[in-house]
């Protein structure tokens, strides 16, 4: 009887040890995942918005197309650049949207390892029709 009790504090002892550990990895595919989801989405934006460029799409135009391409995420955040303006851009001419979003991080201990907020961001260039 008495090293079933022994046993018992031994588990208890393991999972003190292994629980903290556990829960970092967990919860840092968690933020992994959250910062995957959101490069993905950037990335998908980015090509929406320079395939309105390569039809002949104004800025505006453009800046519409990338909002709608990331609907989950805030909109007041994202950065969206257009390079050349549309005063300055022909046809035959590449033009290149990069598109930036800052994704806050949660967990305290991650965040002190990774910077946050993490930024991803995505360039895409094509040549307008």
């Amino acid at each position: 009887m008495k090293l079933h009790q022994e046993e018992r504090g031994q588990a208890m002892v393991e999972m003190a040890l292994i629980l903290p550990l556990f829960l970092l990895l967990l919860f840092g595919m968690i933020e992994m995942g959250r910062v995957g989801y959101a490069y993905v989405t950037v990335s998908n934006a980015a090509r929406s918005g320079v395939r309105v460029a390569t039809t002949g799409g104004m800025d505006q135009d453009i800046q519409n197309a990338v909002i709608l391409g990331a609907p989950t995420l805030n909109q007041a955040e994202l950065t969206i650049i257009i390079t050349p303006t549309q005063i300055d851009r022909q046809s035959g001419q590449s033009v290149q949207v990069q598109v930036t979003y800052p994704v806050h991080l949660i967990v305290p201990l991650i965040s002190n390892i990774l910077p946050n907020p993490f930024v991803v961001s995505s360039i895409l260039s094509m040549r307008v029709e």
